[in-house]
């Protein structure tokens, strides 16, 4: 998945913070903003238990994937649809189902009638976030998804897993610069190509994982953590709209689409974390909540809450620290400030 400000740049830097801080080897890591996949994936693979939470339901699609899914699935319900399914290492029955899927006969549905070019051109708003190819096989795909889903013909981590795996494939031909925020006039070279169903590879192991899909400072008054880590939103870009088509895919609800972008109703997943009004009194709700032995947040210079505001609400919790780094960093606009940020990893070893 192509996000703009995942924080792979920084893993290193965060990992080795937390190294330094946190001397148990067996514990537990929560994400309770996961949103990208890059930091609880190096700690799952790393052999811990992991616990992530996302407001964003496509988010959470992608984590019950990525996150708890930990055995190679079986898709036994589906030994009388595709032929010889039984028959094929367990291993590689990912890959067979994939394959049934990407040569479905073709269907019509809500992403080819609102978001390509063919079925829009004669509305006052013309759309092109895929190509009319591209977009049929979305919803050719996440029709029949549904289908055995409803017929129980797949259990829930195989749901997920079809999921996360067309949401990884279309957005690969995607007609965007990066976000659906916006698309562009003309079909970029990568959206020009045939989308191929590819399988969203999670990894193996023994741990058993959990995924959630609910506001944090909700969360945290009914869980417990060993080591928690935050990385909400820095400013006032609400992640719903930028991945709004994302998030239609995966519910794939018909909802009501307006303006010039078609953009879905997100009212209810706006992040309080990106209002400046609010930003202080929820994170400070959030951190007196918790749970845990350890926690960390991510944050930068430009973000809306001040170093001072977060050293102070942090350091009610006992005894408080701080890592920090400065790298060059995605400029969204030459109207950007400073490419060079200092990312600040603040936490506090809880009494």
């Amino acid at each position: 998945m192509n996000y703009i400000w995942s924080k792979k740049s920084l893993l290193q830097f965060i990992e080795s913070s937390i190294n330094k801080v946190v001397k148990e080897k067996n514990y537990s890591f929560s994400d309770l903003f996961a949103w990208t996949w890059i930091i609880w994936k190096h700690f799952k693979e790393k052999g811990h238990k992991v616990i992530s939470n996302d407001l964003q339901y496509y988010s959470f699609v992608l984590n019950k994937n990525y996150i708890e899914n930990h055995k190679e699935l079986e898709f036994k319900w589906l030994f009388k649809t595709i032929d010889n399914l039984e028959s094929i290492e367990l291993s590689k029955r990912k890959e067979e189902v994939l394959k049934y899927l990407d040569w479905l006969k073709e269907k019509k549905g809500f992403i080819y009638k609102n978001y390509s070019l063919w079925w829009t051109k004669e509305q006052r708003y013309q759309r092109l976030y895929f190509s009319d190819e591209n977009s049929i096989k979305c919803d050719t795909i996440r029709i029949k998804i549904e289908k055995w889903n409803k017929e129980k013909s797949i259990n829930k981590k195989e749901y997920y897993f079809l999921i996360a795996s067309l949401l990884e494939s279309i957005d690969k031909v995607a007609n965007t610069a990066s976000i659906y925020g916006s698309f562009l006039k003309e079909l970029k070279r990568s959206a020009r190509k045939k989308m191929s169903l590819e399988s969203a590879e999670f990894f193996l192991n023994d741990n058993e994982h959990k995924v959630y899909n609910c506001d944090t400072n909700e969360l945290v008054k009914r869980t417990s953590h060993d080591v928690v880590y935050l990385d909400p939103p820095y400013n006032e870009r609400q992640y719903s709209a930028n991945y709004h088509l994302l998030e239609t895919i995966s519910r794939y609800d018909n909802p009501k689409i307006r303006w010039k972008t078609w953009l879905r109703d997100y009212s209810k997943q706006r992040s309080l974390y990106c209002k400046k009004s609010k930003v202080k009194k929820s994170f400070k709700e959030l951190i007196s909540n918790i749970d845990a032995k350890y926690i960390f947040l991510s944050y930068n210079n430009e973000g809306l809450m001040s170093f001072e505001d977060i050293k102070e609400i942090m350091s009610k919790r006992w005894e408080y620290w701080v890592f920090k780094k400065r790298y060059k960093r995605f400029k969204s606009s030459k109207a950007s400030k400073s490419s060079i940020v200092t990312e600040y990893l603040h936490y506090v070893v809880v009494e």
